[in-house]
């Protein structure tokens, strides 16, 4: 069973900077073929939107974090990972790690709050 286990949320202040991890543990050939990795966000009120994904062909991002935000692949270390610099307020979020398979896997959620 795969299981994604994300990591790395906290308060920090506008401008600063976090790096998110997602581990993915258990077998994920078992779900392949995989068709997007990514990271989601779920601000308090709002719908889960998705902020960046990587497929065999782009990397994609959400509009308002193009320039700050850069989602990587570590393949030794078996994680999605998400940097993200020069937070605003409006980046406060529970994120999601997400894969999508021939069926879809969420994490748990990692709070970000970007406040001063």
């Amino acid at each position: 069973q795969v299981q994604l286990v994300e990591s790395g949320g906290d308060l920090v202040q506008p401008g600063g900077s976090l790096r998110l991890s997602c581990a993915v543990s258990g077998s994920i050939s078992t779900i392949y073929p995989i068709r997007i990795m990514g990271w989601y966000r779920q601000a308090p009120g709002k719908e889960r939107e998705l902020v960046a994904s990587i497929s065999t062909a782009r990397v994609n991002y959400e509009d308002s974090v193009k320039g700050r935000f850069t989602i990587s692949r570590d393949n030794a270390k078996n994680t999605i990972d998400l940097q993200m610099n020069n937070l605003k307020p409006e980046d406060t979020a529970v994120y999601y790690c997400y894969i999508q398979g021939y069926v879809g896997i969420w994490g748990q959620g990692t709070l970000v709050t970007v406040s001063s």
